[in-house]
């Protein structure tokens, strides 16, 4: 018979200062959900984020490549743009100074800056990001030596195999108040189902649901009551969930904002006049709201200062237990 797991500190989940460390250790070496290609048509259009504090652009070359930035000036930090999605004409300037790049991130001409002894514009291009696309989703990576990120979704691309398009979108964000691990421990508990999604656990006939790892991502596959597989769930290491419901493809993308703060960014992608599209949503958020009201709880009892460590079940909370390890290595390298 399996032992209980001791659960990770309750340290890990309110400390400042290890949401620091987790922003270079984990955030600044993983794949990081940025966006859709299909707003990256032509050349200089752009799409921007902050992940986990660091502030990232990428933009459309006139090469047709994708390129990737932080969105930070190197003359002193200045924004190079300041809305989540747009065009620039030729180059990128910076909105404070007005340093002007190519799209390839070379500086072509530090306004105004004035003759200065030693002075090469070829050693202050912009510092760079790996970009790369699958399955018309932009991932940025901030290592640079990184494996490709097909390494990561493989057992994830395979599962989805051929999927319809989905041109029409819907995005929404929502702000939790917890520290981004709780969120993903829920979204790997299996266990909490008919506690605090009753509606789903009367749909999938099932009090709770099996969770199991493949590589560095969880899959579930829900049944039907018919017990064939109506939907997929999937969450990727570290941060992002993917997921298919009644024909609509959703990405739940976790942004760290601080050790107790989180967003939620939605993208639900279906086919233009499906008539599940709404009651696929309004399923989505029900669960959304469910998940937050008991996370924000669990948060506020971490940082209560009476509960310090728990215990998981060997059979019902493995998931959880493995991104705890998984949180620890990294934490550790």
């Amino acid at each position: 018979m399996p032992a209980p797991i001791v659960t990770a500190s309750v340290e890990l989940y309110r400390d400042p200062a290890v949401f620091e460390h987790e922003r270079t250790a984990i955030f600044a070496r993983t794949w990081q959900f940025m966006g859709l290609e299909a707003d990256l048509i032509r050349a200089g259009d752009y799409i921007a984020e902050v992940i986990a504090g660091y502030p990232l652009l990428v933009v459309r070359d006139q090469a047709g490549r994708l390129n990737g930035f932080h969105n930070v000036c190197r003359h002193r930090a200045g924004p190079l743009v300041g809305e989540a999605k747009g065009r620039c004409d030729h180059e990128l300037t910076c909105r404070f100074h007005g340093w002007r790049y190519g799209f390839d991130g070379q500086l072509k001409a530090a306004t105004g800056f004035g003759p200065a002894e030693g002075f090469d514009p070829a050693a202050f291009g912009l510092f760079p990001l790996r970009v790369e696309t699958w399955r018309g989703f932009v991932f940025v990576n901030l290592d640079l030596e990184a494996a490709p990120l097909i390494d990561l979704l493989r057992p994830l691309d395979e599962k989805l195999g051929a999927q319809p398009r989905r041109p029409a979108r819907v995005r929404d964000r929502h702000p939790i108040a917890c520290n981004w691990k709780v969120f993903v421990e829920n979204c790997l508990d299996g266990y909490h189902q008919e506690g605090v999604h009753p509606v789903l656990a009367a749909e999938t006939g099932a009090q709770q649901l099996d969770v199991r790892m493949v590589g560095e991502i969880a899959l579930y596959e829900a049944p039907s009551r018919g017990g064939a597989a109506e939907s997929l769930w999937a969450w990727v290491w570290p941060n992002l969930v993917v997921s298919v419901y009644r024909g609509v493809l959703l990405l739940e993308h976790l942004r760290p904002i601080g050790p107790d703060k989180t967003l939620m960014d939605h993208v639900f992608l279906h086919q233009p006049e499906d008539p599940g599209v709404e009651a696929a949503i309004l399923h989505s958020e029900r669960i959304t709201e469910e998940d937050s009201w008991v996370s924000e709880r669990v948060q506020q009892n971490l940082d209560a200062g009476v509960y310090h460590q728990g215990l998981l079940s060997p059979t019902q909370e493995g998931a959880v237990a493995w991104f705890q390890d998984r949180v620890a290595q990294a934490l550790a390298q």
